[in-house]
């Protein structure tokens, strides 16, 4: 079990949300499932997990403190990773490592860039999975760079798990931390658009 302090902030009803999410796979359904994908404009909102599920909503930062905080009940470090991308939004994931080998929880409006099974052995394996499936509407394949690991106990001062207001501390760090490009500038020149029907496939079930 994590943190007591965290922990015991949390009410009845959340302590008795995230006691029911015993695994990666159910964390990653409650996310899918039990929050709509928050619609409001880029920056207007960056819930702490409390106020994500208390509207019922989250975005990918969003859903990636919730991840974290409820992976963080189960041992693990509430971990988070920034994917960086050009002409488009970044990404967060919440990640863990399970014998030794990565895997990432992730909200999302497009159908591939949500959870990824704990098989990736570095942190560039876990993070070129998701290139492929990371796209703009313009159809350009736009993943170019992740973060290093931030632990999220850093926050903890601010109790970023209950906090009754946006906590824009988090994503504000991310924009400021180095990430490591995934591919050389000149390579980028060559990455072909999607193709359609994979391109159709990742917006399944996109929320507008």
């Amino acid at each position: 079990m994590a943190h007591g302090k965290s922990v015991n902030s949390f009410d009845r009803r959340e302590r008795r949300i995230f006691s029911s999410l015993t695994t990666p796979v159910r964390i990653q359904r409650f996310i899918d499932d039990e929050l709509a994908y928050n619609l409001e404009p880029r920056g207007a909102t960056c819930y702490s997990p409390r106020l994500a599920i208390e509207k019922g909503t989250a975005h990918c930062m969003e859903g990636a403190l919730v991840a974290a905080a409820a992976l963080r009940m189960l041992g693990h470090p509430p971990l988070i990773l920034d994917l960086e991308a050009v002409r488009d939004t970044d990404h967060v994931l919440a990640i863990y490592r399970y014998r030794g080998l990565w895997g990432a929880v992730a909200k999302s409006n497009y159908s591939g860039l949500r959870s990824r099974e704990p098989v990736y052995r570095t942190l560039r394996e876990l993070a070129m999975s998701y290139f492929e499936h990371y796209f703009n509407p313009a159809r350009e394949k736009t993943l170019r760079a992740y973060s290093r690991p931030v632990n999220l106990a850093r926050f903890d001062f601010m109790n970023w798990m209950t906090a009754e207001r946006d906590v824009w501390e988090i994503p504000n760090h991310l924009c400021e931390i180095p990430h490591t490009r995934l591919m050389p500038r000149q390579t980028e020149r060559d990455v072909a658009r999607m193709d359609r029907r994979l391109f159709e496939a990742g917006c399944l079930g996109v929320a507008r």
